[in-house]
């Protein structure tokens, strides 16, 4: 994922941040780190910490810790606790090691917007609003990164996953026993409650017309959606086996229906795409939630503004 970057232990750096997306300033950013063990001088570390270091970084998953004075709370959208991730990214890692403090960095898009997992959409966004623009390829995951909290209780460690990503939710259990799935990963966090992550309150990742999901049986679907193309401009995000029943016109095929790795990769281009082609609407299947899948639910019920449409035999076909 592109992100947008700047000195994470300078406070007019991370307004300049939150400026440049139209970010609400409670909505903590992550800071990026070159090795692991750059933690220690930014947060208060722990065994779990490592362990969980040990599994999966350098690579897409972000840890929140208590901080020290050293981050600023500009940076932490006010809070005590910073978020820490170690990329795995070559262009990255060289980046923030050059420059020899953590960077701060959301993903590089307009508040609200899909993300960016290519360089053309970074240019689309911040053409002139930015210094500059480095051009790292094609995302190979396309989805953010895991968030988990690390939370001590009767003096055992544990982790509340915040934000699922391609570091799934049996992967965590795999290094820690007591996991706990925050209920905002499908609902929504209060008006005055303050987000801990990334992604857990405001509207994220939505194009600009109505997002709608479908719910129901595959054929139930396709009949509903050949209905709705002959009667309205829509996009469809559909899977690769079902592009031959569909009209092409304005078809985004996602990848076949089980290779949850190409639907990741490829969901925020093809809302973006949504946004040049201006549809009515845009409908997609619900993903199931086991594996990626849960990440990928994630995403998609927030662009959708948890807008789920139950597809039965009983659909008007008007």
């Amino acid at each position: 994922m592109y992100g947008l970057g700047g000195d994470g232990t300078n406070p007019s750096s991370s307004q300049k941040i939150y400026a440049a997306k139209g970010r609400p300033s409670d909505n903590p950013l992550i800071i990026h780190i070159a090795e692991p063990a750059d933690a220690e001088k930014y947060a208060y570390t722990n065994s779990l910490y490592y362990k969980l270091a040990s599994a999966f970084m350098p690579g897409p998953l972000t840890v929140i810790l208590k901080k020290k004075d050293i981050i600023p709370k500009e940076t932490t959208g006010g809070l005590d606790s910073v978020a820490i991730r170690c990329p795995s990214h070559p262009v990255a890692h060289a980046i923030i090691k050059a420059a020899g403090v953590p960077i701060a960095a959301p993903s590089a898009n307009i508040s609200g917007r899909p993300s960016a997992t290519e360089v053309e959409y970074v240019i689309e966004d911040f053409d002139g609003r930015v210094d500059m623009i480095v051009d790292g390829g094609a995302c190979e995951i396309g989805l953010e990164s895991t968030i988990v909290l690390i939370t001590e209780n009767n003096g055992k460690d544990g982790l509340i996953l915040l934000r699922p990503g391609a570091i799934t939710y049996d992967a965590l259990c795999c290094v820690c026993d007591n996991v706990t799935i925050s209920p905002t990963i499908e609902g929504t966090l209060g008006e005055n409650e303050r987000p801990l992550s990334p992604g857990m309150k405001y509207r994220h990742y939505a194009p600009s017309a109505p997002f709608i999901l479908l719910d129901g049986d595959d054929d139930n679907i396709i009949k509903f959606l050949q209905n709705e193309q002959k009667i309205k401009k829509c996009a469809v995000l559909c899977y690769d086996e079902e592009a031959e029943l569909l009209d092409e016109k304005l078809l985004l095929p996602i990848g076949k229906r089980d290779d949850k790795i190409m639907h990741a990769r490829s969901l925020f281009s093809r809302l973006r795409e949504c946004d040049q082609v201006k549809p009515d609407v845009i409908y997609a299947h619900i993903p199931d939630k086991e594996g990626l899948g849960m990440a990928l639910y994630n995403r998609m019920i927030r662009a959708a503004a948890h807008t789920v449409l139950k597809i039965d035999d009983n659909f008007d076909e008007r």
